[in-house]
């Protein structure tokens, strides 16, 4: 038997990494003669780059890039080839940066990600992929622009600084002193949400509220939104609204897509790519992967979904262990999961959950394997 475990982090409590130990531990418990592999995997939030990197022997890249509120800290990015880098907007633009007490996103800037961008352009990067989940900003992407060379104007011809209050300001976009390097290099953006830039359903109604817009800083966030994008287009001649997941991260989304003409990928699909995992199943009888909570949600471009349709192109089964299940849960299975298996195992508090995280983990490996062990021998006995 040849098992290969790739499942994301579950989210404060166990990472990948500590998953695929456990899931080890458990096969060989039951499965002593079994052959075990693991990869790291996430889905282009949090983790991101080490995942990638570890999982190609890659190389992390480290610098000091402005964070959110323009403060200064260190930050990386990974580099995964000769001319290939992967940048995780999180690792220098994320929201766990901004205290919970300072979160505003008419204060916030994309800057520092676009600080990455700019040092990996200098060091001769042209195949750049970009991982935009978890931002604490909602600047249109003006910050990371900002970095590379562009500059956007008020009435009076003055620059603007890129954070979310100044999207009102906006009027003129100068992209005369964008970094020539642009021009050059292939930018793949991962992103899973489709929100436009604007409306009920874009960037700052859809996402400002968790990064503390109240409803007041809404209103004005999104009137400047409305402004930036018809700026862009008088500039131009791209409707961004017309984009599928121009709003994701804030609008970074359709900056990269208007400034940098990215191409924007589901960031699972874009992690598997990256890894080759279609060839890591070449020689294996079952894959176990998961999340923290599976529900409707995670049939939309989750770890899970993304395994899933892998796998079933390849004939190869999937189970999912996860921490808990949803509303929609089961929407899993049409995507290639054949089996869902909680960690709770008895009724409890979420916070008792949490801290017994890593035992409930190895008993619900355990009880998959013996599940396994147990159908094996119903096969045979067939």
């Amino acid at each position: 038997m040849n098992f290969l475990f790739a499942s994301d982090s579950f989210k404060g409590t166990l990472s990948s990494e500590k998953i695929i130990e456990l899931l080890t531990l458990s096969a060989k418990k039951v499965f002593p003669e079994a052959h075990t592999s693991g990869v790291l995997i996430a889905d282009g939030g949090e983790g991101t780059v080490e995942a990638v990197i570890k999982n190609t022997k890659g190389k992390m890249i480290k610098l000091p890039v402005h964070g959110p509120l323009g403060e200064e800290r260190e930050s990386y990015y990974g580099q995964i080839g000769e001319t290939a880098a992967i940048i995780e907007m999180a690792a220098a633009s994320g929201l766990p940066m901004v205290p919970p007490d300072k979160r505003n996103p008419l204060l916030t800037s994309t800057f520092g990600t676009g600080e990455l961008i700019l040092d990996a352009l200098k060091k001769g990067f042209r195949d750049i992929s970009i991982a935009i989940g978890g931002s604490a900003t909602n600047d249109g992407g003006m910050g990371a622009m900002i970095a590379l060379g562009v500059r956007f104007l008020d009435a009076g011809g003055k620059e603007l600084k890129g954070t979310g209050a100044d999207l009102e300001n906006v009027r003129d976009i100068d992209v005369s002193g964008m970094h020539p390097a642009v021009a050059e290099t292939k930018f793949t953006v991962m992103c899973d949400v489709n929100n436009p830039l604007t409306g009920q359903r874009g960037a700052t109604f859809t996402f400002g509220k968790q990064k503390g817009g109240t409803p007041e800083i809404l209103e004005r966030l999104e009137k400047g939104m409305q402004n930036y994008a018809k700026v862009v287009l008088e500039k131009t001649g791209v409707d961004v609204d017309k984009i599928p997941g121009s709003g994701a991260a804030g609008g970074l989304g359709a900056a990269l897509c208007v400034f940098l003409k990215a191409t924007l990928k589901s960031g699972i699909e874009t992690v598997l790519d990256l890894i080759r995992f279609d060839e890591l199943l070449e020689k294996t009888d079952l894959v176990i992967t998961g999340e923290g909570r599976i529900d409707w949600q995670s049939a939309f471009g989750k770890v899970p979904c993304g395994i899933g349709k892998r796998c079933r192109e390849k004939d190869v089964p999937v189970v999912a262990v996860v921490g808990g299940m949803g509303d929609g849960a089961a929407d899993i299975y049409e995507h290639g999961v054949h089996s869902i298996i909680t960690t709770v195992n008895t009724p409890m508090a979420l916070e008792e959950a949490l801290e017994r995280a890593e035992e409930l983990y190895l008993d619900a490996a355990e009880r998959t394997f013996r599940v396994l062990r147990a159908g094996m021998r119903l096969k045979e006995s067939v």
